[in-house]
């Protein structure tokens, strides 16, 4: 599948910004199942400074700054981005025991489980806790392959938790998504990470964006799709493997790969601080348009 991705934030205020230092996480990553063919990044006004570098994740990062005024900010990402099937259903059956791999992590004697270990400890919107294990763990019995009890916590999320928008904030605790059993794309993926390490597996928080479709019989709105969030697994000899907690599915060639991090604070698309702006308003919109093989 081939996709042309336009990412367009704007920030306004009622008074001008005076200075502003920015960070944004908006070219998609090249995977082996994922080639970025084009990305253009328009920032207006022109910053003072522009800078690109890699992140300690590996992850694509534009810093901008501004040393002058300006009323207004929109940055506008548009990437080309070509995305190839991934392994066939019915993989978990070849993954290994989450028992194996948990123990593969904490030996991590070669350099895939060492960089996998960093995953498993606690992060600020992803922390372990008994209540996350006890929630997990019917899932994990004794020699289940992985992948197995990955897909039977995919779907109990999608059965037990309402997705309801604006009911949660970009700094929800997992806590309280656990209690509530409500939440958005961002609060799912926290908490399957979570209750991942709960049990001592590796799990990182991946932010992209998902190919939507319009009702039946109604036109596609463009600037309609949003972000999305879901979850990667670490399995040992079978390597990463993505999940989406939100639509219980595997992730495939409809999901579009930006950044990972040990949770969303690492991946955010676009932050930064300013001075000055007095009250402001901020607009996202997001198009995933399939193009012409």
């Amino acid at each position: 599948m081939r996709y042309r991705v336009t990412h367009v934030t704007k920030y306004a205020g009622d008074k001008p910004v005076i200075v502003g230092h920015n960070e944004a996480r908006l070219r998609p990553r090249q995977l082996a199942h994922q080639h970025c063919a084009a990305h253009e990044l328009r920032i207006e006004p022109t910053p003072s400074v522009l800078t690109e570098r890699d992140d300690c994740f590996g992850n694509a990062v534009a810093s901008f700054s501004f040393n002058h005024g300006y009323d207004a900010l929109v940055v506008t990402a548009q990437s080309d981005v070509v995305l190839l099937p991934r392994e066939p259903a019915g993989l978990e059956i070849r993954t290994p025991s989450w028992n194996l791999v948990r123990e593969r992590l904490r030996a991590h004697r070669t350099l895939e489980d060492l960089q996998a270990y960093e995953y498993s400890f606690d992060s600020p919107q992803a922390a372990s806790s008994a209540e996350l294990a006890d929630y997990a763990s019917p899932a994990f019995p004794a020699g289940r392959p992985i992948l197995e009890g990955v897909a039977e916590l995919t779907s109990r999320v999608r059965r037990e938790f309402r997705y309801e928008p604006r009911s949660t904030h970009v700094a929800t605790r997992v806590a309280e998504v656990l209690q509530t059993r409500r939440g958005v794309c961002q609060d799912f993926a926290h908490l399957a990470v979570a209750a991942l390490r709960s049990l001592g597996l590796a799990a990182r928080y991946v932010s992209g964006y998902l190919r939507t479709y319009p009702p039946a019989g109604k036109p596609r709105l463009v600037g309609a799709d949003a972000s999305h969030a879901w979850v990667s697994v670490y399995c040992g000899e079978a390597g990463w493997v993505d999940f989406d907690p939100t639509n219980n599915a595997f992730v495939g060639t409809e999901h579009v790969t930006l950044a990972w991090g040990r949770d969303f604070q690492d991946v955010s698309p676009l932050k930064g601080v300013f001075v000055g702006g007095g009250d402001h308003r901020l607009t996202v919109s997001v198009d995933v348009e399939p193009q012409a093989e």
